[in-house]
């Protein structure tokens, strides 16, 4: 794994690279490290600012092709959220870097996640989009029928896959429920046991349809409990329904 000393070499670099860039008005350090709770896992996140009559993708090519020609990136892959691209490298000690390139007046904090200006101005904190309760039930109801569609026709890896992901959508649920993070079970692991133990017994030891629709009726009935929490009129009338599918 990367050293603390490799990670502060490649950002003080990064950083660099960006105040001698003219296209870059300004620079932050967000996750772990503006929160001040970095530690030797911790990735490189760093978010940059560009002029207003810079085009994002010119300055993503030219930054892509300094991350593999200088630093020896093997690989990566693209996020979008608002006017803002994320563009996320591995480098081979293994690192990962994070790059955000917000255009003009988009430069600044979304949420809660940790956002530490180098230099620049920011914008005004904007606050991060909340996930929709009603369209995570939706997924759930949805991966718990298709569910016991895939045991019923012997799909076992798919039955397998819609068991775990309406999990993710319980622990989202109790998260955003709690004011926790909720992106990528962030919050999880800070969530109250009597909400996390259950969840325990929906894991799948076994890819033989007893064993994935004993994980299923103990998902649904953790579902079913999570609701009663968040949406008490949804769960009642959705309780028949998922209480035969398990």
């Amino acid at each position: 794994m990367s050293t603390d000393a490799r990670r502060d070499q490649v950002r003080t670099l990064l950083l660099d690279r960006a105040r001698a860039d003219s296209a870059v008005t300004g620079a932050a350090l967000t996750g772990s490290a503006a929160r001040g709770t970095e530690d030797r896992w911790s990735d490189i996140d760093l978010f940059l600012g560009l002029a207003p009559d810079v085009a994002v993708a010119d300055t993503l090519a030219d930054w892509t092709a300094y991350l593999y020609g200088e630093l020896g990136a093997l690989h990566h892959f693209d996020l979008h959220a608002g006017g803002a691209t994320y563009r996320a490298f591995l480098l081979p000690e293994p690192l990962e870097v994070d790059l955000g390139f917000a255009p003009g007046g988009a430069f600044g904090p979304v949420g809660d996640g940790g956002f530490r200006a180098v230099f620049g101005t920011p914008a005004a904190p904007r606050p991060a989009p909340a996930p929709d309760p009603g369209h995570l039930t939706g997924l759930a109801w949805h991966h718990v029928l298709h569910a016991r569609i895939a045991i019923e026709r012997g799909a076992y890896w798919n039955a397998e896959h819609w068991i775990s992901a309406t999990r993710d959508h319980i622990l989202t649920l109790a998260s955003a429920r709690l004011g926790l993070p909720t992106a990528y079970a962030k919050g999880a692991d800070r969530l109250p046991a009597a909400v996390t133990a259950p969840l325990e017994a929906t894991l799948v030891r076994a890819l033989d349809p007893t064993e994935l629709s004993r994980a299923l009726a103990v998902t649904v009935r953790a579902l079913l409990t999570e609701l009663a929490h968040s949406s008490p009129a949804e769960a009642a009338r959705l309780r028949p329904c998922l209480l035969a599918l398990a």
